[in-house]
């Protein structure tokens, strides 16, 4: 049998960008703290899941413990999946976090460090699907844990990120890529694909680019990155991870990062949709023709 297949195209539109921002917004009014490993982590996990399903989009808690230096703690993933109409085909995996630095002082909004991608990744689960089939499965994993509690090791940080891609391992998925999201609503938007990424999966991430116009938006980083893409890369997945790295009160600085100054004002619908055009494209790059 010959299996005759049109993947359709992804649009991710200025209404896109307005539900992500709103998203957001949402997420910090009604939401923070979200510490991972509390009531309040928890509480933020069900609001997303509801919030996707307000678009159409079919979300689940994935609920898991896990130890940290405080001992085990309850978690919760929100995982959104997009089955391809293709047989055998592969998963794109898209992954970011909800959860505040507990090591912050406080009030700590989180807005562009886990809310602005949280915002992001549930309108482009609605881009795509509206979008239909893809020609790739299509994940959207909302990952708990990403924050330290003391300092990232085995036990602490990316509990939610390793626990997905655990979850893809077991299951004998096909993972085609595993992109991060992180720090994209800055109103000065300069994204980083740091250099601890998929050779392979960074040449599409700036062909994908071109093609969408958003080159200069785009560059290489010098260095590694720790981000919840790390986990699907040492899981032995393709993986690249989309972050601003510069958000501060000047180019080059990164001064509201982690600090009481990351709020919602600092968030713009603007660099949401050139963020969400930027994921769209890489996903066109990489669907099966």
């Amino acid at each position: 049998m010959i299996e005759f297949f049109l993947a359709a195209a992804i649009s991710f539109t200025p209404a896109d960008a307005r539900l992500a921002h709103a998203t957001a917004a949402g997420l910090v009014e009604n939401c923070t703290p979200r510490d991972a490993g509390t009531p309040e982590g928890l509480k933020a996990a069900r609001w997303i899941r509801d919030r996707a399903a307000e678009e159409g989009v079919d979300a689940r808690l994935d609920p898991f413990r896990a130890m940290t230096p405080d001992g085990e703690r309850d978690f919760a993933n929100v995982v959104a999946e997009i089955p391809s109409a293709r047989t055998n085909a592969p998963w794109v995996v898209f992954i970011s976090h909800f959860d505040t630095a507990p090591t912050v002082k406080r009030p700590f909004e989180g807005a562009n460090d886990g809310a602005s991608t949280t915002g992001l990744m549930v309108a482009l689960a609605a881009a795509v699907r509206r979008a239909g089939a893809v020609g790739v499965n299509v994940a959207f994993e909302w990952a708990d844990a990403e924050e330290c509690r003391v300092r990232y090791g085995p036990d602490d940080g990316f509990q939610g990120a390793r626990h997905a891609a655990a979850r893809f391992r077991a299951q004998g998925r096909r993972v085609k890529a595993a992109i991060g999201l992180d720090m994209l609503g800055d109103r000065d938007l300069h994204v980083t694909v740091p250099a601890n990424g998929d050779a392979a999966l960074k040449e599409a991430v700036f062909r994908a680019a071109k093609e969408a116009g958003l080159a200069p938006l785009v560059s290489s980083g010098r260095y590694g990155v720790l981000d919840d893409f790390v986990a699907f890369h040492e899981a032995g997945f393709p993986a690249v991870d989309l972050i601003d790295f510069e958000y501060g009160s000047a180019p080059g600085k990164n001064d509201y990062w982690h600090t009481p100054a990351d709020t919602m004002d600092k968030v713009s619908a603007e660099s949401l949709e050139k963020a969400g055009r930027l994921a769209a494209a890489i996903l066109d790059a990489l669907k099966e023709k």
